[in-house]
């Protein structure tokens, strides 16, 4: 609980200077970019429900109508599309996957059930709301609509848990960091591809990526963490079992 309270502090750090750039501001240009900030959220929740209600492909004109402002407006408060894609995803981290994931971390469960329901958190939440995940992944200057300072996050929310449970056992945790950005960054890279591909259900996507994470974390806890330990004696890939000729004559 106390690790999953210290990285939501970054994120209400992260978001509440989303718009702010340079120098600590006066009391005039704070009050204004406080007011900017309200005025952009706003704006935000309006292009949520614009794009859930219209669609992913969606376009600055028809956004702006729904909402009922001009596009200038918009683009007072927002630069181009890419800044609206990169604050809706935002936003849609704040509300709606952030809690799910600091709620699963803090449950008192058993390491597999963690691991199954963490995965099953973002993937399924992600696939409650297509729409809004096209719109930001079309809108995001690269490959992928999870904003770098929520990417961050996760990884700190999920590295304070390995350390912990890690720690536990009595286990290196030397390579915590690492582990958590490649859990991370791997599953999202994974469900970018799936969210167009879409040659999975979102319980295929859950199941199988558990089998991925969870052997790595079975081989991880079997050498309880140590680089050495492991590349001393790296655990054998196991041969197929294979089954015996049948008699095709049918003798003994």
């Amino acid at each position: 609980m106390a690790a999953a309270a210290n990285v939501t502090r970054g994120l209400e750090q992260v978001l509440t200077t989303v718009t702010e750039t340079g120098a600590k501001p006066d009391g005039r240009k704070q009050r204004w970019e406080k007011h900017k900030l309200a005025r952009r959220t706003e704006l935000t929740d309006g292009v949520i429900t614009a794009v859930r209600e219209l669609g992913a492909d969606v376009g600055m004109d028809e956004i702006a109508a729904h909402i009922g402002v001009s596009k200038t407006v918009l683009y007072r408060y927002f630069t181009d599309k890419s800044d609206l894609g990169v604050a809706t995803t935002v936003r849609f981290f704040e509300n709606t996957i952030w809690p799910r994931l600091t709620e699963a971390l803090s449950d008192d469960v058993d390491e597999y059930t963690l691991t199954h329901t963490i995965i099953g958190v973002y993937v399924h939440a992600v696939d409650d709301e297509p729409n809004l995940y096209r719109f930001a992944l079309a809108s995001s200057p690269t490959s992928s609509p999870a904003p770098a300072d929520s990417v961050r996050l996760v990884s700190q929310l999920v590295m304070s848990s390995i350390v912990m449970r890690m720690t536990e056992r009595g286990a290196d945790t030397t390579g915590a960091e690492l582990w958590s950005h490649a859990l991370v960054g791997g599953i999202q890279h994974v469900v970018d591809w799936w969210m167009t591909s879409r040659t999975l259900d979102a319980d295929q996507v859950v199941d199988y990526l558990t089998m991925m994470v969870w052997s790595a974390v079975v081989g991880v806890a079997a050498v309880d963490g140590s680089r050495e330990a492991f590349l001393a004696s790296p655990p054998p890939l196991t041969e197929p079992a294979r089954e015996a000729p049948s008699d095709a004559t049918g003798g003994s």
